[in-house]
């Protein structure tokens, strides 16, 4: 298991939302020191949190991050974008940068991040899915955050005999700016990072972080008519 306190974090897409949420959450947990990653670092807020500049889709941006932060133990993926891609009309490139930050983002992140939290002694890792990952929406973002799902299971065969733990955040809908045009119910970001930081200290496999999530979850192995109503005979 991996205690949060007194460990060193580091956060991409920490400047807002469930980031900034978690950077909050591992402060008030007694993490020795907290890194919050954002595409200008000025965005951080918390007067504790190391800003540092990372673009998740450049190598050259995520090797520079991992020099300067070489002390890491944790590593939440949380960055994401969602940008309403559509299969059959939005284009490729904007299909493929989505793929770009919510796929090849964290497997940067984990690639440059992996041999320092093996020399720091082990620690985990923790993927922010959503409940996307179990249900199609049509475009690029829940497809994207399916192969991530995909990617945190290989991985986490991959580093358990490493020392390294790996987890996977699921949720649904969360009171953030991404999800500010969505009516109905949300999650608080406080909560789900509660949830998030309980998950890597019981080094559980998965968290699933609301109630939706939970539902969609129990329902995956059921007629996919199950899941999508529209597909009603």
């Amino acid at each position: 298991m991996t205690a949060i306190k007194d460990s060193v974090v580091l956060v991409t897409g920490g400047s807002r939302g469930v980031g900034k949420a978690l950077v909050e959450e591992l402060y008030a947990r007694g993490a020795g020191k907290v890194y919050a990653t954002a595409r200008d670092p000025r965005t951080v807020t918390h007067p504790d949190a190391v800003g540092l500049a990372l673009e998740v889709t450049d190598p050259a941006s995520v090797a520079a991050v991992a020099e300067q932060a070489q002390d890491v133990t944790v590593l939440i993926n949380n960055a994401g974008v969602a940008t309403g891609t559509r299969f059959l009309t939005s284009s490729l490139d904007d299909i493929r940068q989505e793929f770009e930050t919510n796929f090849y983002g964290p497997l940067l992140l984990a690639r440059a991040f992996v041999p320092v939290i093996e020399r720091n002694g082990g620690g985990h890792i923790l993927n922010v899915h959503s409940v996307l990952s179990w249900i199609a929406e049509g475009g690029a973002y829940s497809a994207s955050k399916a192969a991530l799902w995909s990617q945190t299971n290989s991985l986490r065969l991959a580093l358990q005999p490493r020392g390294i733990g790996v987890t996977g955040l699921h949720m649904g809908y969360v009171d953030t700016d991404m999800a500010a045009h969505v009516d109905g119910s949300k999650a608080k970001p406080e909560d789900i990072a509660a949830a998030a930081l309980d998950g890597i200290e019981s080094n559980a496999w998965e968290v699933l972080g609301d109630e939706l999530t939970r539902t969609v979850k129990a329902g995956l192995s059921g007629d996919p008519a199950d899941l999508y109503r529209q597909l009603g005979r």
